[in-house]
């Protein structure tokens, strides 16, 4: 059953936009007419603790939370967050870090979440097109712009890591 449940644990603190980037991820293949759960763990979030969200999908998803050692992708927003996540990913999962995207390269560093999901869509076989609408959709238009710029710039670095 693993090989048709792609699994996804985005993992930060409070305030970065986990539960956001977790929505825009869900999104995609949502709207591709696959089934999608997604959980979420909030943590002491107000006060900057640890929040992780869980999305699955494939044809039939059976429960919203990725098992123990299976998931295929740690998307982490806060480098101090790899460690305490890192048994969560399967042998030979894909861990995304800030440290694969110039944020300087951002033009504002509020939408590393957004970015990190431009990485991550590199390893997905969904359209860019499909990522872009995911992300109007589930921001402000007045935050279009920057998130839309910062997705570009993560899906530049993650092609980079394609061989």
């Amino acid at each position: 059953m693993k090989a048709d449940v792609t699994n996804i644990v985005i993992a930060g603190l409070g305030g970065e936009g986990v539960l956001k980037a977790s929505d825009i991820v869900a999104e995609v293949p949502f709207q591709a007419g696959l089934d999608v759960k997604k959980s979420e763990i909030h943590g002491m979030s107000q006060r900057g603790g640890s929040v992780t969200s869980d999305v699955r999908f494939g044809e039939k998803v059976y429960s919203p939370m990725v098992p123990s050692g299976e998931a295929d992708y740690l998307l982490v927003l806060s480098p101090d967050q790899v460690d305490p996540n890192r048994w969560r990913m399967r042998e030979g999962g894909r861990l995304i870090t800030p440290g694969g995207v110039a944020v300087s390269s951002l033009r504002d560093k509020r939408s590393l979440n957004v970015a990190l999901i431009g990485c991550l869509s590199v390893w997905l076989p969904f359209p860019e097109e499909a990522w872009l609408e995911a992300v109007r959709r589930n921001l402000a238009e007045k935050l279009h712009a920057a998130n839309l710029h910062a997705w570009a710039v993560g899906r530049e670095a993650g092609l980079s890591f394609l061989p």
